[in-house]
């Protein structure tokens, strides 16, 4: 098991390495700040601009600028924002746990959801049961996330007013951000479990567990849930990761006070602290999760450790 730790490990610090520098190099590619901080300010030299990048930063070479950043990431120190000043490091640790709270939420409303409803599909595989959920999760797949959350606001915080339609106050502002993404993620997370249980159902150590006269909850949800798995640990896994990258147009919709808003913002002032700081956090948060994906596979099957 430690040998396949350490792989796993340098695998993930290499990718850390490629994303950072990538991210470094793509950032200042879109423009000068100097240039936007200095719109509206009337005439403006090209000394006074070279007096800003310097007070920026920004006349350095881009080697040093990234080493400046990647000593910054150790110690959590990410600079100031280019337009308030403000430390970048308290912009994130303000805006991070709402967006994880927000991921959270959204992950176990598709969980909770998408596990009964992909084992009775597959149990009633077929059927008319069957056939109601597939369709179900066809129309959910055909939602986009920016029309469903509008159709909720519109519903339950303009029409019946029954919500918030906007920021985060509570355990009801979680519910429209939550279910707009959990839906979406069901959609598909139910024809995955369909189909990994179908796979599981059909093996012999399933017909031995029915014919010792074992219930078929404890058959279901012990034995063929439990030897399914994988498939689903390594989904519902990279399914979050790209939840925290993807979850900016649900944040924008709803005013939510996430990572996502943060960087879109960002974007249109052209903070390069702000942005540069932003995307390597969920970089690195989604390197996390796939690398305990990888742990979760050597602890749920001795194979892949061995392999």
């Amino acid at each position: 098991m430690a040998g396949f730790l350490i792989k796993r490990i340098l695998q993930a610090i290499f990718v850390v390495i490629v994303v950072t520098l990538t991210v470094a190099f793509a950032i200042r590619m879109t423009g000068d700040p100097a240039l936007m901080l200095t719109q509206g300010a009337g005439s403006v030299t090209e000394a006074d601009l070279e007096r800003i990048r310097e007070g920026l930063g920004l006349n350095q070479p881009f080697l040093v600028q990234y080493m400046n950043f990647i000593k910054g990431l150790f110690t959590l120190d990410f600079g100031r924002s280019f337009l308030g000043g403000t430390p970048v490091s308290l912009l994130i640790k303000d805006a991070l746990p709402a967006t994880l709270l927000l991921a959270f939420a959204s992950m176990a409303v598709s969980i909770i959801i998408s596990i009964p409803l992909g084992i009775k599909a597959a149990v009633s595989c077929g059927k008319w049961a069957d056939q109601l959920i597939r369709i179900l999760s066809l129309v959910g797949l055909s939602f986009p996330n920016f029309w469903l959350a509008t159709m909720l606001v519109l519903l339950f915080a303009v029409g019946l007013q029954w919500l918030p339609p906007s920021g985060m106050d509570g355990f009801a502002s979680f519910i429209m951000p939550a279910v707009t993404m959990g839906i979406i993620l069901t959609a598909t997370n139910v024809r995955l479990v369909r189909t990994s249980m179908l796979e599981t159902l059909q093996s012999q150590y399933i017909m031995v567990a029915r014919a010792k006269g074992l219930s078929e909850n404890k058959v279901l949800y012990k034995h063929a849930l439990r030897n399914c798995a994988i498939p689903l640990i390594t989904y519902f896994g990279l399914q979050f990761g790209g939840l925290l990258g993807g979850i900016v147009v649900v944040e924008r919709v709803f005013n939510w006070p996430g990572m996502g808003t943060l960087a879109f913002d960002a974007v249109s002032g052209r903070d390069y602290p702000v942005l540069q700081a932003s995307i390597t956090v969920l970089s690195l948060m989604i390197i996390g999760v796939n690398l305990l994906v990888d742990i979760a596979y050597g602890l749920v099957d001795p194979r892949i450790r061995t392999e």
